[in-house]
């Protein structure tokens, strides 16, 4: 049977609308796994590891099943809580994310054995847990991916300590707290995931060189995966993007206007998988343009673009002498709806309006800095190799996402092989790269510095080979 995406988010809508009637009411009970130092922190899911790692795959998987249960039951809780934290995204797409988190993110299913038989016996190649995890997480999906690590690295049998953002540290502990009381009612240790009620740069410090993390993930800017690459221990970096959108003369112009709208405003472009720049031939240009605006875009001019550069971005004294002074986004725009962020260049937009769009020129600021704003700029390409060209530039090399509008299979090769990001979606909105309403797994840990793709249990996980000669090799 198929579902279209409007029955799929009206279906979404009524669970959430019967989740939200048995809502857990707040309390003033103690938080589980949260701690007011890290000391205690490590402290304590190093006494439960102890325990954890006796745990087999079905133990395991209860406990997962249990998280994902809770996560369901508590998804609206947990984004009404990120929202008033962060003042970034909407309810309603956060809603939406932690269900896919809850849905979609693997569990031990993951971890596999491979064995070698033949002539001199037999070998076993299993994926074993590193120990106990630390783990930095971000502001803008601050809940989704606690519980996503949580999972994946629950499954392969580590422990996890959380760093989470500051501005973001009451819904983390929030799910930190959910995670627990999940571990707890599945039969598994107190304390085997746990974080700090007030995180900080120090707090993160004495994570990352306690000798019994063994292992590092960040989700988050260059500057936290740069710290963790450093530190001489095994880790994964997840870091920022800037994902271009390529629309060719062959693509369907009517659904890439509403694609690309739909992705550029999931949760008011927080993912860092979202549409950011877009590069369209000349030929469709107004086309596309006519159809986004049917869909929510609100067009702004030349002039307007300016005034809206003075408010989304500040301008940052040089680091060093003879440097000139750079330009890098205003944080309190970050994931605020397009309509508020309109209004403070003087323009009363529709309520129904979601994205701001604008033609520029591919030097212009918009093009070449990731706003995690509902703003798309747009640039007019000739022909298609120099709207790849474009995009290949603009995406800075992070190796991140990368979006293409097209029909002609010999685009899709040659983009994919000149951008070399780790998504790469094609005719969908960005957020099909993460399994919305697509194949494949989630995750918002998307490791491309480090090279593990879109992470899972199996991410976390060390190999171990286990020979035993002349025997049980039964041919």
């Amino acid at each position: 049977m198929n579902i279209n995406e409007n029955e799929i988010s009206e279906i979404i809508k009524n669970v959430i609308a019967e989740m939200g009637q048995n809502k857990p009411q707040s309390s003033n009970r103690k938080q589980l796994g949260v701690f007011d130092t890290m000391e205690e922190a490590l402290a304590e899911v190093n006494k439960a590891y102890t325990l954890f790692r006796h745990y087999n795959k079905e133990q395991r998987e209860n406990i997962i099943k249990e998280i994902r249960k809770l996560t369901h039951e508590e998804a609206e809780t947990m984004a009404e809580l990120a929202v008033k934290e962060t003042k970034m995204g909407n309810v309603y797409h956060k809603t939406l994310k932690h269900h896919l988190v809850a849905d979609k993110t693997p569990g031990t299913e993951d971890l596999e054995c491979k064995a070698l038989s033949g002539d001199r016996g037999l070998t076993l190649v299993e994926q074993a847990p590193y120990g106990i995890i630390g783990a930095i997480t971000p502001s803008t999906n601050p809940s989704c991916t606690v519980i996503c690590n949580s999972i994946g690295m629950l499954a392969s049998g580590n422990g996890v300590v959380f760093n989470p953002h500051p501005h973001a540290k009451e819904v983390s502990c929030y799910a930190v707290d959910l995670v627990n009381r999940a571990v707890l009612a599945a039969g598994g240790p107190e304390n085997i995931v746990v974080t700090v009620k007030n995180p900080t740069m120090e707090t993160s410090n004495i994570m990352v060189n306690h000798p019994t993390v063994k292992m590092l993930v960040a989700t988050g800017g260059p500057g936290v995966v740069k710290m963790l690459l450093s530190s001489g221990k095994k880790a994964i970096g997840a870091g920022a993007g800037n994902p271009p959108v390529v629309v060719d003369d062959t693509a369907d112009i009517k659904k890439a206007g509403k694609d690309i709208i739909d992705g550029c405003t999931f949760d008011n472009n927080l993912p860092c998988i979202a549409e950011k720049e877009c590069f369209v031939l000349n030929s469709v240009a107004d086309e596309l343009i006519s159809e986004m605006q049917k869909n929510g875009a609100y067009l702004i001019n030349a002039e307007q673009v300016k005034a809206l550069e003075d408010v989304v971005l500040v301008e940052v004294p040089p680091k060093k002498e003879g440097d000139l002074p750079k330009r890098v986004i205003n944080k309190n725009w970050v994931g605020r709806d397009a309509k508020k962020i309109l209004a403070e260049i003087g323009v009363n937009a529709p309520s129904d309006v979601r994205c701001i769009i604008c033609e520029t020129e591919f030097s212009q600021a918009f093009v070449q800095t990731e706003l995690m704003m509902p703003i798309l700029a747009i640039v007019r390409c000739d022909t298609f190799e120099q709207a790849m060209d474009m995009a290949v530039k603009a995406e800075h090399g992070n190796r991140h996402s990368a979006h293409l509008h097209s029909k002609n299979v010999d685009h899709m090769t040659a983009y994919a092989k000149a951008i070399c990001t780790t998504i790469f979606v094609k005719n969908a909105p960005s957020y099909a790269g993460i399994g919305f309403n697509s194949e494949g797994h989630t995750t918002f840990t998307i490791a491309g510095p480090t090279g593990e793709g879109i992470t899972s249990a199996r991410s976390f996980t060390r190999q171990r080979r286990c020979v035993l000669v002349d025997s049980l090799s039964i041919i």
